[in-house]
């Protein structure tokens, strides 16, 4: 398989993907070491993953370059995401020294001569299945709590950007990580297809397409076995009157060009009050065009290209249906001419109509469609009318009427006059069609762990 430079469209290396024997070979060894791994205690297991985090921290400048290269990302896109893997693994370090303390927590029961307590118990060996937009820091989502829990791992990279989630094999390898705790199995659908009907799993957890996603869960439901979907969404980002034109337009563009806007959260769907949209507007196209399109050799490079071949086509063609319905289209719109590169240029529609694929469906680019509404309840119905609810924002110049309304809002989480920062404290996930589970917080880490009660004579 190949590593290609988004940037250029040009092979930068070369790698041998895994065998279908070879993915099964991992999943016996994940077997064969989750019973000693599972004894350890929560100290013994936090030194393994505050080594993780120490092991990013100390290959950062490489894994940064490898980012800008690979993925395509801005430097401080790529800097953010070392810290965000470096930091989860912090995190979950932190709860597993706690976990020990909370074991066999006493009950009283109903019945005086009986006692009872409770117990958090790791599934076993379980599949992590990752997408390309985020590598390290999805996989740190997943990793980091399940190596906390006391489960053994197959980790299954994106084609795309196998690379630089390799490093948690060298990590592995440099903490003394015991043999089969973490087994990394790269390579493409085959590969992903042949974890998720292997019955040594106990669990597998997924991130990516909703089509992938529901040929995941059909996998796991032939055998029964628990899932976590991480899919798409389709977010709204709504402004409410009275709100500061640059502030509106800072977060609306942070939601939707960063990362290119390759983010299942990226706030693609814009609700603005029609009394005062034109002056956020203005000052929005303000920004989108002070944008600065470029790769790893621009320095000052505000959003990079799109990470891969075939998501360079798709928005594309999501583009040119634009352009054949006779949408408005502020700016952009097209592909940019650059290196030869996979770059689109940030592009903003205006009164999309609300049955259009603009509107309705998962872009994955940096495509952002512009509405109004006359109401902040016209505006709460066009932000719950889709078939995803993973993330939302709202922007508004009150934070109690802003969280008020933030609390209507059909997603997982919702950010109020912010851009998107995740903290590993907080939840990941959504409702609807995004999905199943939580990731980050206490939430992952019960993810990964099956409740058992034991009851006995007081």
């Amino acid at each position: 398989m190949t590593a290609v430079s988004p940037s250029t469209a040009e092979i930068f290396a070369e790698f041998v993907p895994a065998s279908p024997a070879q993915a099964q070979a991992a999943a016996e060894a994940a077997s064969l070491a989750f019973p000693q791994w599972r004894r350890t205690s929560g100290a013994e297991r936090a030194a393994y993953l505050a080594a993780f985090a120490e092991g990013l921290r100390a290959r950062k400048p490489d894994l940064v370059a490898l980012q800008m290269l690979n993925s395509g990302k801005p430097r401080f896109e790529a800097e953010i995401d070392v810290e965000d893997a470096a930091a989860t693994f912090d995190y979950y370090a932190g709860l597993a020294r706690e976990m020990d303390a909370g074991q066999g927590k006493p009950l009283a029961l109903a019945d005086p001569a009986l006692g009872g307590r409770s117990f958090l118990e790791p599934l076993g060996p379980v599949a992590l299945i990752v997408p390309w937009n985020f590598p390290m820091v999805t996989t740190a989502w997943k990793l980091a709590p399940a190596l906390a829990a006391g489960c053994t791992a197959v980790l299954k990279p994106s084609e795309f950007t196998t690379l630089a989630e390799l490093v948690y094999g060298d990590i592995a390898l440099a903490c003394g990580l015991p043999a089969g705790v973490l087994n990394i199995v790269p390579g493409g659908g085959a590969i992903g297809g042949a974890l998720c009907a292997n019955p040594v799993f106990r669990k597998i957890s997924f991130t990516g397409s909703n089509a992938t996603g529901a040929r995941v869960m059909a996998a796991a439901a032939e055998r029964t076995v628990p899932v976590s979907l991480e899919l798409g969404g389709k977010s709204p980002l709504v402004v409410l009157e009275g709100s500061d034109p640059a502030t509106a337009a800072d977060i609306i563009a942070a939601g939707i060009f960063f990362n290119a806007g390759q983010m299942c959260s990226a706030t693609s769907r814009v609700i603005l009050p029609a009394a005062s949209s034109a002056s956020i507007e203005e000052a929005l196209l303000a920004k989108v065009r002070s944008l600065r399109l470029g790769g790893p050799g621009l320095a000052e490079a505000d959003m990079g290209p799109l990470t891969t071949r075939p998501q360079f086509g798709k928005v594309k063609a999501y583009l040119r249906q634009a352009a054949a319905g006779g949408l408005t289209c502020l700016h952009g719109g097209k592909a940019a001419d650059i290196d030869g590169g996979f770059f689109i240029e940030p592009t903003v529609f205006r009164d999309v109509p609300f049955s259009h694929p603009v509107w309705r469906e998962e872009i994955f680019g940096p495509v952002v469609a512009l509405t109004t509404a006359a109401s902040p309840d016209e505006a709460m119905a066009l932000a719950n009318d889709t078939d995803y609810g993973l993330a939302a924002t709202v922007v508004g110049p009150d934070a109690d009427e802003a969280q008020a309304f933030a609390a209507r809002i059909d997603a997982g989480h919702v950010w109020i006059n912010t851009p998107q920062i995740i903290f590993p404290n907080t939840a990941w996930g959504g409702f609807k069609g995004s999905g199943i589970g939580r990731e980050l917080g206490p939430w992952g880490l019960s993810a990964y762990c099956a409740v058992k009660f034991i009851t006995r004579p007081s």
